[in-house]
């Protein structure tokens, strides 16, 4: 399903087009940035910035990935440079700022997108080694990104735009998945602040968080990139609640392509939307958490989703 026609790309919107230089809705020959890259989501991103004219930045921390999709980007003709990257390494990232200055003179889409998926556990169980490496990449890697992007893009004067990914799970809480959950609702409040920052400056850049439901992406294959400073298990290894691996998977099998998930990026960024959602699936239950938080009600999750998940409960 393409949400932006031909059209629309080779002509603003009339209502943008009120917004005096404000909006980023022209990308020929400007310059993105996307961590996390060579892969899944960041890859369709990747694919899509250079459909739209743009000069491309690859960063990602799997070097044979990287390779790959530099080859194959460039023999579709794309203006590519790949940067293997760390994102949760401070001094990598501004490598990263300062290489894609020398080649390309600017940035102007800048995608925080690298992420990984821990193992299934209850929070107690949880390693020290799991959260240094989730926190590091989901979380650090967003923060590295706008403390060295942010400035540059600022000083340019340009119309441009950040985009932070986190998830649907950044705005609900799940049994078992206490470290994701927390670095996703993390970069939800972190974009929103971000927003609010830019829109205090009246500047030309602006902000929006990704919030995608399952996407056919190798998260559940993240601990292929694990350090072996934070341990070397497979997810399969690591998970103490198994029964949670085969339906995880499962979801995100059936998930969306993430080639729709980038159209949806390109569309907020055309409208200038803060939150870009993939699905409505659990907009109940972000429905029922805000209002009971109000409230002052303990949240219940039913049980039926509980058990489509694989997630154990007391009743049979």
């Amino acid at each position: 399903m393409n949400l932006v026609s031909q059209a629309e790309e080779e002509a603003p919107y009339p209502k943008l087009a009120q917004r005096k230089g404000k909006v980023m809705k022209d990308f020929r020959n400007k310059v993105a940035v996307i961590t996390g890259g060579a892969s899944g989501i960041g890859r369709a991103l990747a694919e899509r910035s250079a459909k739209a004219g743009m000069k491309v930045v690859i960063a990602d921390i799997e070097e044979g990935a990287l390779a790959q999709a530099d080859k194959e980007m460039r023999a579709a003709g794309a203006s590519v440079l790949a940067v293997r990257t760390d994102v949760s390494k401070a001094d990598e990232v501004q490598a990263l700022a300062r290489k894609t200055l020398d080649s390309f003179g600017a940035v102007h889409l800048l995608c925080n997108n690298a992420g990984v998926g821990v193992a299934a556990k209850p929070t107690w169980e949880t390693t020290l080694e799991d959260w240094q490496w989730c926190l590091g990449v989901n979380l650090w890697g967003v923060i590295h990104g706008i403390r060295t992007f942010v400035p540059i893009m600022l000083k340019q004067s340009a119309e441009g735009h950040v985009v932070n990914t986190a998830s649907l799970a950044g705005l609900l809480s799940s049994p078992y998945h206490a470290i994701y959950y927390a670095t996703k609702h993390a970069v939800v409040t972190i974009t929103e602040s971000l927003h609010h920052e830019l829109l205090l400056l009246d500047c030309k850049l602006k902000a929006s968080v990704l919030l995608p439901g399952f996407t056919r992406t190798n998260i559940m294959e993240s601990y292929r990139n694990r350090a072996a400073e934070f341990g070397t298990q497979t997810a399969d290894e690591a998970t103490t609640v198994p029964s949670m691996l085969a339906a995880y998977r499962q979801a995100v099998e059936a998930g969306f392509p993430p080639q729709f998930v980038a159209e949806q990026v390109f569309h907020a960024i055309w409208h200038e939307k803060l939150y870009i959602h993939t699905t409505t699936e659990f907009h109940e239950l972000v429905r029922q958490r805000v209002e009971g938080i109000v409230a002052q009600k303990n949240p219940v999750i039913p049980t039926e989703r509980l058990r489509a998940y694989g997630i154990p409960t007391a009743q049979a």
